[in-house]
């Protein structure tokens, strides 16, 4: 039988993730129709969005984690009704996403020469000199800026006009990149390198259009008072963020290296890589969305004196994980081989891709259960441990045994990402201890004294 309030829990959990989960995809379908329509272009066209795609990802990671910080701030100053707060939280936000968006541009686009060091196929690296990496670079900025801002719609209790405002986006994407890329009339378009331009021509529509929301619509008056920049309220949103960026880029950096080293086997490896990440990173959505929505539950328990609630939260929100995940795993055990034929017709790329599905399959639920977990752990603000933890599960684990297995054992792309697997499950164990071994300190046994 069923706890009734575990079942509570998952149904308060699925309904407060449901929108950010939608938000999140709609940002990655944008990479998706990417994908779909490069693929048309060739193998080598594919591989050189695949190494860009695993170079950006870790500035994704990083950039949303100053993000995550001023969304709970924002969340906060809101509940407390504070509106000259709201205001400067967002302020701070906005000036935050800005420069971080423009650092991790720059930085970026100074590591496009080292990618010749890095040992990638050289016609890969020729196709990025048209203009495709530097574009997605400058997308961060409008990237960071935009999910500031959604931030503050989830805060005032908005989510779905960020839901409405990105899916505006995936839905410019696809014509822009039609016109882009292939060109009309006697204009043959501009080939992979449009394919970028319209993916950050759609990001700025999007930042445009939340921009506009913020400035006009009556429901973020509140947000928009005219206050002063301070230092204490900026400082106190990059601590924030940047705990939660260091846990973020662990992941994302070693992700970017699994990349790479797939890189060291060809540019149809690469190929099949951005196939498989394309899909598995929208998928990837919903156990993140759940993470996000857990760390807002398990804050409000504690705020109100609920430690007993905790571990309940915690359960529901990876029963309600592990469910999807376990979902997507025997999907991709089905699909793979027709997913990977409708995006390549380069039969190697096919095979590959549809082995590379089998795998990744295999490695979501671990995935699904560490990301769950961390946002479990900030509900809780205890985030040092946890954020060692995959410290050690990504670099001391995956990396090492992605590389032994797929480059030193020559197990090829294969290995790599079967060592990547075992590694993020070491890490998902980690966490999850650490997680409930808090909770048990944190809450008295039934039958102990007070």
């Amino acid at each position: 039988m069923s706890n009734p309030s575990i079942v509570l829990d998952i149904r308060a959990l699925a309904r407060l993730s449901t929108p950010i989960i939608i938000s999140l995809a709609a940002s990655m379908l944008i990479g998706v129709v990417d994908t779909i329509m490069i693929a048309p272009l060739g193998t080598v066209a594919l591989a050189a969005a695949s190494i860009t795609v695993s170079i950006q990802v870790i500035f994704f990671a990083c950039l949303y984690g100053f993000v995550s910080g001023t969304s709970v701030r924002m969340s906060e100053t809101f509940g407390a009704d504070d509106a000259d707060g709201l205001s400067e939280a967002t302020l701070a936000g906005l000036v935050i996403g800005a420069g971080a968006g423009a650092l991790g541009m720059g930085l970026m686009l100074a590591l496009r020469p080292g990618l010749a060091w890095l040992g990638q196929p050289p016609e890969v690296l020729d196709a990025l000199s048209g203009g495709y990496w530097q574009a997605m670079a400058v997308l961060l900025v409008p990237f960071t800026l935009f999910y500031m801002l959604k931030g503050l719609f989830d805060a005032v209790g908005a989510p779905w006009l960020g839901v409405s405002v990105a899916f505006g986006a995936v839905a410019l994407n696809v014509p822009a990149n039609w016109l882009l890329i292939y060109g009309i009339g006697g204009w043959d378009g501009l080939g992979l390198s449009g394919a970028a331009y319209a993916s950050l021509l759609s990001q700025s529509a999007s930042l445009g259009v939340a921009w506009a929301l913020w400035r006009f619509e009556p429901a973020f008056a509140s947000a928009r008072r005219v206050v002063a920049l301070t230092r204490s309220e900026v400082l106190r949103q990059l601590r924030a963020g940047g705990m939660i960026a260091t846990g973020y880029f662990s992941e994302g950096a070693v992700y970017a290296c699994v990349g790479l080293m797939v890189g060291w086997f060809g540019a149809g490896a690469l190929a099949a890589n951005q196939i498989v990440n394309s899909v598995a990173t929208v998928l990837y959505m919903v156990p993140l969305g759940i993470s996000i929505a857990v760390s807002i539950v398990v804050g409000q328990a504690l705020g109100a004196g609920q430690d007993h609630r905790i571990r309940g939260i915690g359960v529901a929100a990876l029963s309600l994980s592990v469910g999807w995940m376990v979902t997507v795993m025997l999907g991709l055990l089905i699909l793979a081989g027709p997913i990977a034929g409708a995006l390549s017709a380069d039969p190697a790329v096919v095979a590959l891709a549809t082995t590379l599905f089998w795998i990744i399959a295999a490695t979501q639920i671990a995935d699904g259960i560490q990301g769950t977990m961390l946002g479990a752990a900030r509900g809780m603000t205890d985030n040092s441990v946890p954020v060692a933890a995959t410290l050690l599960g990504n670099w001391g684990v995956a990396l090492p045994l992605a590389y032994g297995l797929g480059v030193f054992l020559d197990w090829g792309p294969e290995g790599i990402w079967i060592g990547y697997g075992l590694g993020l499950a070491f890490a998902a164990l980690l966490v999850s201890w650490r997680f409930f071994w808090k909770v048990k300190r944190l809450t008295p046994a039934p039958n102990a004294p007070t």
